[in-house]
């Protein structure tokens, strides 16, 4: 009977490690391989990636990457998209989003549910900010965002919706400038509703790594006062500027504006200021290392891809943050680097990306930079 037992729990082994092999392989086939046809796609994929303001992050990924009609060629690619992240510098991140085009490209969905928690320095408000007066704070945030558009004519959308956030703050050092500050509102955390309506236009050939197009998105969102004071109640107005462009089949040029700003008759929350600085845009520097009502950003890439596998970056930009009577009050920023691409989806675009970036060099206060391991382009 022992002997029997001993068999069966071999044969179940064998059999799990067989299936365990046979998944595993599919997984690479699917990443190396060259098939660029248009079928959908389940990749899980270990989550790694790295930012100044989080670390190393490790964890897994979940990316469903599909067409809602197969048979149209025009219909753009799709995506689902899962992430369970933890970093080395205590973040944590739990998001579900997708970014689904109906068949014929004539509805375009986002819907998007995070919960993140994660510690980050504060410098204060302003486009001057120092590195001396950094205090650290946990934040704790929970965003439901969704959206809905329609085609109204060849390649422009109207639609709108809704996005709810809640944030918690903690000082984890007390006595510093963020419990100090006289001009923060709110710094304990709020709640707010945006009511957003939106209009693009996207003649982009693919989302993911674009070879020609135009995308110009313009969004306006007003918060009503659900919750009452000090939480927001205003409007928050997005612009983003997108132009694509082939000189050969391998070497593309990519430029990209933004404009965010907030606009009320009460004080901003601070936690509500737009942030200069991510992977996205401003590579290299801090995200809310400078922070205030309004947002300007402006940046070009040089995208060289000598094989299908591979490709290479320059890129270079500059922006700011300023208040609503302080534009002139500070000067742009700048920010350029370098990066590679490994695309492990070729026929829809997808890639793994590594970025280093330098900014200004503030006064006694070593160059910014920063490097970066990301999904996907960063505009």
């Amino acid at each position: 009977m022992n002997c029997f037992k001993f068999k069966l729990v071999y044969t179940v082994l064998c059999l799990l490690a067989f299936e365990q092999a046979v998944a595993q392989r599919k997984i690479i086939n699917k990443v190396f391989s060259d098939d660029t046809t248009r079928h959908n796609s389940f990749l899980p994929v270990p989550l790694f990636g790295y930012s100044q303001e989080a670390g190393l992050t490790l964890g897994a990924a979940g990316i469903y990457s599909f067409y809602t009609h197969k048979n149209d060629t025009v219909t753009k690619a799709s995506q689902a998209y899962g992430v369970l992240g933890f970093s080395t510098k205590g973040r944590v991140q739990i998001s579900l989003k997708t970014d689904v085009w109906a068949a014929h490209n004539k509805y375009h969905y986002i819907t998007e549910a995070k919960f993140l928690n994660q510690p980050f320095n504060f410098y204060g408000i302003g486009n001057q900010t120092q590195k001396a007066d950094e205090d650290k704070i946990n934040l704790k945030r929970f965003r439901l965002n969704g959206e809905l558009e329609r085609r109204v004519a060849r390649h422009f959308y109207l639609g709108g919706g809704a996005e709810y956030e809640n944030l918690r703050f903690r000082d984890k050092e007390a006595g510093g400038i963020y419990s100090s500050a006289p001009n923060l509102v709110d710094r304990d955390g709020g709640e707010f509703l945006f009511l957003k309506a939106t209009s693009f236009f996207d003649s982009r050939d693919n989302v993911p790594y674009p070879n020609k197009g135009f995308y110009a998105r313009l969004q306006y969102g007003y918060a009503p006062n659900f919750f009452g004071s000090p939480n927001f109640e205003g409007s928050l107005l997005n612009a983003d500027l997108r132009a694509f462009h082939s000189f050969s089949q391998s070497f593309k040029l990519a430029l990209n504006a933004t404009y965010e700003g907030l606009l009320s008759n009460n004080a901003v929350p601070f936690y509500l200021l737009r942030q200069l600085g991510n992977d996205q845009f401003m590579r290299g520097y801090y995200s809310g290392r400078f922070r205030d009502e309004n947002l300007l950003t402006s940046q070009v890439e040089l995208r060289y891809r000598p094989i299908p596998r591979f490709g290479l970056t320059a890129f270079g930009g500059t922006g700011k943050v300023f208040g609503q009577q302080s534009f002139a009050d500070g000067q742009f920023k700048p920010t350029y680097g370098l990066g590679a691409r490994f695309f492990f989806d070729l026929e829809k675009g997808l890639a793994l990306r590594f970025d280093y970036a330098l900014g200004e060099k503030p006064a006694n206060e070593k160059r910014i930079s920063g490097f970066y391991i990301s999904l996907g382009e960063a505009f």
